[in-house]
C-alpha cells in the first residue's frame, strides 16, 4: 500500500476579529490555538483550505 503524503500546518494568526468563515476553516483544519501544529493528509481539499487563510496558517517543513 502506498504511503499517504502528509503536511504539517501551524497556526500563526489569531481568529479574533476575523470573519466567521475563516474561523470555521481553522476549526476544520483542527486548529484552535496559536502556534499549534497539526499533521494532515496532503489533499487538494486541505491545500484549498490553507489557501483561503494564508495569513493565519503556515506550512511547516
Amino acid at each position: 500500500m502506498a504511503d499517504k503524503k502528509t503536511i504539517k500546518i501551524k497556526q500563526i494568526g489569531s481568529p479574533i476579529r476575523r470573519p466567521e468563515h475563516q474561523r470555521q476553516i481553522l476549526i476544520g483544519l483542527g486548529l484552535n490555538k496559536m502556534h499549534k501544529v497539526v499533521e494532515r493528509q496532503d489533499t487538494p481539499e486541505v491545500r484549498g483550505a490553507i489557501a483561503k487563510v494564508p495569513h493565519l496558517v503556515q506550512v511547516v517543513d
